[in-house]
Parts: C-alpha cells; sequence; structure tokens
C-alpha cells in the first residue's frame, strides 16, 4: 500500500493480496484520523459482506469468492470509545452483471484498490445504542 496526502484529502493505492480494512486502518492511525469520510474501487478475489436485521439485532455474514469488481465501497471512520471506528460498506460485481454487497467485514484486494479519504476536521464518538443493537454516532 501506497498513499499520499494532499490537505484533508489522502488518496491510497492498495495492492493485490492486502485486505482493505487493515490497510485502511494503518493510514487511518499513521495520519491521526478521527473523522472522515472513505470512498473506493478496485477488484476483489474474496470478500465478507453483512446484513444486520434490526428485529434479531444480529449480523448475517455472507462470503464470495471469485473474481469481482468494487462497484461501490462508501463509509466512514470516527472513533468509539476515543479508538479507531470504521463502518463501510461495499457492492462488487461479477462476470455475470451480479452484485452483492452489504456491510464490509474483510475484503482482499486481487489487482488493486484505489481510495480517496476525506479527513473531517473534528471528532464524532460512538454509543452503542441497545435499542437497535448497534454503535451509532453519539454527538
Amino acid at each position: 500500500m501506497e498513499y499520499k496526502r494532499f490537505d484533508n484529502q489522502i488518496v491510497a493505492r492498495m495492492d493485490k493480496g492486502e485486505e482493505i480494512l487493515e490497510q485502511l486502518q494503518q493510514i487511518a492511525q499513521r495520519e491521526q484520523i478521527r473523522l472522515a469520510q472513505v470512498s473506493a474501487l478496485g477488484a476483489v478475489d474474496s470478500f465478507t459482506v453483512g446484513v444486520f436485521k434490526t428485529e434479531e439485532k444480529k449480523y448475517y455474514a455472507n462470503s464470495f469468492t471469485g473474481s469481482f469488481e468494487i462497484v461501490s465501497l462508501t463509509g466512514t471512520i470516527s472513533t468509539m470509545d476515543g479508538a479507531y471506528y470504521a463502518h463501510l460498506h461495499m457492492s462488487a460485481g461479477d462476470e455475470h452483471g451480479q452484485v452483492f454487497g452489504g456491510h464490509l467485514n474483510s475484503a482482499h484486494i486481487s489487482a488493486t484498490c484505489e481510495m480517496v479519504i476525506t479527513v473531517i476536521n473534528g471528532e464524532v464518538d460512538r454509543a452503542f445504542d441497545p435499542e437497535i443493537g448497534l454503535n451509532l454516532l453519539a454527538f
């Protein structure tokens, strides 16, 4: 992975075999990012995404392997209890044009991932909401 910072924008290139969430966390910690918006595209050969069923307060994961193009990867970096916290969603399409997506749990790059991180001057922590069952932004 390599990246370059331009004021409040970071442009990153992640490489074959790297895991997207791990690389994002490395950048965020090196750059001391407390709040940011993330977007990316690229190609992956395996990924796991989940869907949260609010009535059950439980995530259901779906894992995929093969050749996939990232159609959309978007999310936020914030903090929870003062520590790094990322919340990302990803959708990826296969060779037949079928797209699968959800809350990103992991994704391994098959070719490259081009990511733009927009750093926001500020900090928003998260707190667990027992009614919803998720860690929500706490203003």
